[in-house]
């Protein structure tokens, strides 16, 4: 099973939950992890990347499971500064949620990639997911729990189709085919977006299959979840507010989302993440 990372610094800690999570539930499959991350810096932020030791323990983590299981940190710098989404690099996003958009121009990738983002929990196995067949299929994704109901393709004929960018299982073949992450970047180096690579995703993607919400559950806890997805959220009670409680935000998970359902991958993850930081005496 290949899984498809990006993230900055700031994303070790989540990712190391998800891997925590992908290994209590992935028995004795072999899991292929590749993290893309790269050196930037935004007009107002830099940024340090994903770094090597992190991703050395992580790579330990997986092997101690399934000695066949690898991980590869591959540095993006080269191909974001080749095609910079100029357009895009001051939203509230960091630029490293779009390196997603640059994995059809990496042949190192395999034709077949599940995308994850840095705060997902994965909560049963994903083979079923991740093993079905993608002919003619750019990628597979879920509805955007909230952005269902304002945003839609006029050209489609279902009222909801708008996909969560956070869980993409990708057919990287295909894409290169239609060029969808080629016109996405194009469009990003450009315009400035709401949400950038998620609106331009649903904008361009021709050929996109849409899963069940188990697959990426982004607002509470079901009997059926597979993904959990810790986005913000709306609540109406006791006014109207949103909610932002991500994975690694342990007491927030227990005292503000109820949550005790992940307390064994949690309270591992609290033991081991000192170990994402290298030791500098």
């Amino acid at each position: 099973m290949n899984i498809l990372f990006c993230g900055d610094h700031n994303a070790e800690n989540g990712i190391l939950i998800a891997i925590l999570s992908l290994l209590k539930n992935s028995g004795s499959e072999e899991l292929h992890i590749y993290i893309l991350t790269m050196y930037t810096q935004s007009f107002k932020k830099k940024f340090s990347p994903f770094s090597k030791h992190a991703a050395d323990y992580l790579k330990s983590l997986l092997v101690k499971q399934n000695p066949n299981s690898t991980l590869k940190l591959m540095d993006c710098t080269g191909l974001f500064v080749r095609e910079p989404l100029v357009a895009n690099m001051s939203t509230r996003f960091t630029p490293y949620a779009m390196l997603r958009l640059y994995a059809d121009e990496i042949p190192q990738l395999p034709d077949k990639i599940l995308y994850l983002d840095a705060d997902v929990i994965v909560r049963q196995s994903l083979a079923e997911f991740y093993h079905q067949d993608l002919t003619d299929t750019e990628f597979v994704g879920v509805l955007d729990y909230w952005g269902r109901f304002f945003f839609h393709n006029l050209h489609q004929h279902r009222a909801f189709d708008y996909v969560n960018s956070g869980v993409l299982l990708l057919n990287l073949p295909e894409i290169r085919k239609t060029n969808l992450f080629a016109k996405i970047r194009h469009l990003l180096q450009t315009r400035t977006v709401l949400m950038p690579d998620q609106t331009a995703l649903n904008r361009f993607a021709s050929e996109k299959k849409l899963a069940p919400r188990r697959y990426n559950e982004q607002y509470k806890l079901q009997p059926d979840t597979v993904i959990q997805h810790f986005t913000t959220s709306f609540r109406f009670w006791p006014v109207f507010h949103t909610q932002t409680v991500k994975p690694w935000q342990v007491d927030q998970v227990h005292d503000v989302l109820k949550l005790h359902e992940y307390d064994d991958i949690l309270t591992e993850y609290l033991d081991t993440k000192d170990n994402l930081v290298e030791d500098k005496d």
